[in-house]
């Protein structure tokens, strides 16, 4: 089984790019926990809520790993909550970073934010997202990886490209 991460800054066509996918290679793929977490929430989110939102996501992807598909596309990883946390509050939780560490990516999709913003409730950085552009890919330089940028028709073309070939390994 492959584990594929579509991930990078908000508005940058994440989950656009995920639900093409996962209907491309007729295979699950993972919302961003948080969105839900968020929806339920009553109050402004916290450093805490961050800590619950990784928890989530991770008991999301072991389950989704029990059907054993070929192929698991997750519309975000650790790895966004760890880069949002340290953005933010200069910090993030131990249990965020050690399960990072132990939970293998097979491959990053990182979309860059070069389509229009476009607002949503939970979003909070329509101004810099190149920015944590930059962060993603000084985070993944120690990932396999590719960048994802244009159309979505551009973007499919690149991401099955990639997708195809891990496939085959």
């Amino acid at each position: 089984m492959r584990k594929v991460v579509i991930t990078g800054p908000e508005s940058s066509g994440k989950t656009t790019l995920a639900t093409a996918l996962a209907a491309h290679y007729q295979v699950p793929w993972l919302p961003e926990y948080a969105r839900t977490y968020l929806d339920h929430l009553d109050r402004p989110y916290r450093e805490e809520d961050l800590l619950a939102i990784a928890q989530g996501q991770v008991l999301q992807e072991d389950e989704a790993f029990q059907s054993r598909p070929r192929l698991l596309l997750c519309d975000t990883s650790l790895l966004v909550i760890k880069i949002w946390s340290d953005y933010r509050y200069g910090r993030c939780h131990p249990w965020i970073e050690k399960q990072l560490a132990q939970r293998p990516i097979d491959h990053y999709l990182l979309c860059r934010p070069d389509i229009p913003w476009q607002p949503d409730p939970q979003r909070e950085n329509p101004h810099d997202r190149n920015e944590l552009f930059d962060l993603y890919q000084k985070a993944l330089q120690h990932y396999s990886y590719s960048s994802i940028e244009g159309s979505q028709p551009q973007r499919m073309e690149a991401s099955t490209k990639i997708i195809d070939h891990l496939l085959s390994k």
